[in-house]
């Protein structure tokens, strides 16, 4: 039997058996030592058309000189060093070095500041490196401000990659300038500061949304060197070209595109700032793949339905297959993708909190329906969401994971001020809660079923928003949906949902609602509406941000409700409120919102006051 389908197999020797790295830093020593000259990095630009590439030996002179600008900025073990910026090759090098010499701290460029500010108030960060002036005049503007208000030891500038001139002139409250000027004069042929080890920090990643404040999941340097080892020992092939279009604050990107190629001399072709999320990307992407003999990808659903009609005009022979994670994968988006390309898709499994990646399919080796068998050295389990008890093989419950990916826990800051992880709760006995809902058969592969907290709860019978988003899919002029439940007086939810379709076509909502009707596997799960729209909101990373579908849904009901009364609906922390305008008499409002169950309050209530006017 192939070893990579069989995780008990490569068990029988001990992990420590491997001799991993002691951390990202030792990593990338070894590939340095082992792969030299080979290329890492290939950064494609619009300035010009031939890319930068950089070697393994040229990526670790560059991590040691920013580590050791960082070291004489006065950044310890135990300090924070964050980053803001879009896909870069110096971002590369500083996320490595904030991780040889302290804790990274990637964010997403589009949270809102007042979140940035939380964030980097929780992690305690000192130095910030930032988007320059040339990348994006906003951002270095934010980030400039950001550590004036914070008094950050340092606002560091990254440069945009491929041809550029002189560089702007910096100024600022803070002390700011170019990363590569303070790293120029550093030693490049060793790390300063002393090397971190297996249990120490190695990043902060945040897990949530776009609005709210995220929370903090810590990686050790024990983690990530885990998960990169087990994507690259379960790749398939040690001939791996890449290519990287997720976003670096993303824990896939920093995974699967810049770690575990590492363990095998792989080369990773970056998209350019914006990677996948660069409109100009995808008539030209085929041509890509064929000019750097591409051989797998990595993306969300979303990603792959767009690609999905995109008309091949390239040679795609090196192409062996795509990785797809994040979110369910529907099946109409795989078909039509597939048939489009002849190149498989193979579905993966994994959180933040997890480290990434916990299944995936072995290329070449399909199972219909599941997200991937599990990894070597973890261990996956559906357990009954009421009392925690382990269910037999087939049987849905919530998934929990245990193993070495298992993540230390979260950024929490106690009372007297001291900063400490917690994983509040997710964790016991080893075992990770993952929120997911799912079911593992007796050969160890792992069926997702959604997230506990997107389950549509109608009138006491739980319905997978996946079985009406596929209901809505199956449609030929549709090509994207999301179902969500909308609050109900009788039911408490019913399924509602938001599609996008093909230019021109000639649909309307209810012509969706009638196809859906006869293409749902149970009645129930029929959708009572079908929205469609421009676009579906999504996360920066193209996951679906069911939340604002939520807030939609909900104002709909308000409005129909009370008809002619403002009312706005907000995300707070992940959960929609219904903010309500309105004068005068107040009972009938209550009457008629008090049979619902989503929160609510009236436009003059100080939050969080309730006093029967915030439902819970």
């Amino acid at each position: 039997m192939n070893p990579l389908l069989d995780p008990a197999a490569l068990e029988k020797v001990p992990l420590a058996g491997h001799e991993l790295p002691a951390s990202t830093y030792a990593l990338l020593e070894r590939a340095a030592g082992q792969y030299g000259h080979h290329p890492a990095h290939v950064l494609l630009h619009r300035a010009g058309p031939d890319p930068e590439i950089v070697s393994y030996d040229a990526l670790l002179h560059r991590v040691n000189r920013s580590a050791n600008a960082l070291h004489r900025l006065g950044v310890t073990r135990h300090d924070t060093v964050a980053l803001l910026s879009p896909n870069n090759g110096e971002m590369i090098a500083g996320l490595l070095a904030a991780q040889a010499v302290g804790t990274a701290q990637p964010l997403n460029p589009s949270l809102a500041p007042e979140a940035l500010v939380a964030m980097l108030r929780l992690s305690g960060a000192r130095v910030l490196i930032a988007a320059g002036p040339e990348m994006h005049p906003q951002l270095w503007g934010l980030a400039v401000r950001l550590g004036e208000q914070l008094g950050l030891v340092a606002v560091l500038a990254l440069r945009p990659d491929g041809p550029r001139g002189a560089p702007a002139e910096l100024e600022g409250g803070v002390r700011v300038a170019y990363l590569e000027d303070i790293a120029a004069p550093e030693p490049a042929d060793r790390l300063v500061p002393p090397r971190p080890g297996p249990d120490d920090v190695a990043a902060y990643f945040h897990t949530g949304g776009t609005t709210g404040t995220p929370k903090l999941a810590a990686h050790s340097h024990r983690n990530e060197v885990f998960t990169a080892w087990s994507l690259a020992a379960t790749a398939g092939d040690t001939d791996i070209v890449l290519f990287g279009g997720l976003p670096m604050f993303h824990v896939n990107a920093v995974l699967l595109s810049i770690l575990a190629p590492a363990f095998v001399g792989g080369r990773v072709i970056w998209g350019g700032p914006l990677g996948w999320r660069d409109p100009e990307l995808y008539p030209a992407f085929w041509k890509l793949v064929e000019r750097y003999g591409i051989t797998m990808i990595s993306a969300v659903p979303t990603v792959y339905a767009q690609l999905a009609q995109v008309p091949v005009d390239a040679d795609l022979s090196s192409l062996r297959f795509a990785v797809s994670g994040a979110a369910i994968l529907p099946p109409a988006v795989r078909d039509a993708f597939e048939k489009n390309t002849s190149v498989p898709i193979c579905e993966g499994y994994g959180l933040t909190e997890a480290t990434c990646a916990s299944a995936r399919i072995v290329p070449g080796h399909p199972r219909p329906g599941s997200v991937g068998l599990r990894m070597p050295y973890q261990h996956i389990r559906a357990v009954d969401p009421a009392d925690g008890t382990p269910l037999p093989p087939g049987r849905t419950g919530v998934l929990t994971i245990s193993g070495p990916s298992v993540f230390p826990g979260y950024v929490t800051v106690r009372p007297e001020g001291i900063r400490t992880l917690d994983t509040l709760g997710k964790v016991t006995d080893g075992w990770l809660d993952t929120g997911d809902l799912g079911s593992v058969d007796a050969d160890g592969y792992v069926y997702l079923t959604g997230r506990l907290k997107d389950v549509i709860i109608r009138g006491g019978h739980n319905i997978d928003p996946a079985t009406v988003e596929d209901a809505v899919l199956s449609h030929p002029e549709v090509v994207g949906a999301s179902a969500v439940g909308r609050p109900d007086r009788h039911a408490g939810e019913v399924p509602v949902a938001y599609v996008t379709v093909r230019p021109g076509a000639d649909l309307t909502g209810e012509d969706l609602v009638e196809w859906a009707a006869k293409n749902v596997v149970e009645p129930a799960a029929a959708p009572k509406a079908v929205h469609i729209m421009d676009a579906l909101p999504l996360t920066a990373i193209g996951k679906d941000y069911k939340p604002a579908l939520r807030a939609d849904a909900i104002r709909r009901v308000v409005a129909d409700e009370l008809p002619g009364v403002a009312v706005t609906v907000a995300v707070e922390d992940g959960t929609p409120v219904a903010e309500i305008s309105l004068t005068g008499e107040r009972a009938a409002a209550h009457a008629l919102l008090d049979r619902y169950t989503f929160r609510w309050r009236f436009a003059d209530a100080v939050p969080p006051e309730r006093d029967a006017t915030a439902r819970a």
